[in-house]
């Protein structure tokens, strides 16, 4: 069974979620359904199933459904599961951030790695932010002159 996180709507406070769920029997039998998120229960939307639920099938549907959706809504906290978002680290901001981006690119020179890399991946900015932190960590004297000032 495979359960995914489809979308979610916000109205509010409130967050409504909408999951699909497919169950694929080894006898090549299957069941889709679409499984929806809102408030406190969750709701089965969509059900299609191929070779056809006869109705005794359908009424142990929601049993079948319940743990892995449960899984699959609920996170151990007890809140409802989000969207996934691509999100910067929390961390160190102002003379801070410059002094950590000086410290891991030191450290992947050494390393004989990339260090705008480094600065990435330890700080979540782009290549462009993070070549901007490292030459305001090079203005900070933090790190060497990248050429020779006339």
């Amino acid at each position: 069974m495979s359960v995914r996180h489809t979308w979610a709507v916000r109205d509010g406070g409130a967050t409504t979620s909408w999951f699909d769920v497919r169950w694929t029997f080894p006898d090549g039998a299957r069941i889709d359904a679409l499984a929806v998120l809102c408030g406190d229960g969750v709701r089965v939307e969509d059900v299609r199933a191929e070779p056809a639920l006869s109705l005794d099938d359908l009424s142990v549907l929601a049993e079948w459904l319940e743990n892995p959706l449960f899984e699959a809504c609920v996170r151990p906290s007890g809140e409802p599961a989000a969207a996934a978002r691509r999100a910067r680290p929390a961390g160190p901001c102002g003379g801070e951030v410059r002094r950590l981006a000086a410290r891991e690119y030191r450290a992947a020179r050494e390393a004989g790695a990339d260090p705008v890399l480094a600065v990435m991946r330890v700080t979540g900015y782009g290549r462009r932010r993070s070549l901007r932190l490292i030459g305001q960590a090079r203005d900070d004297g933090l790190l060497t002159p990248r050429r020779a000032r006339r």
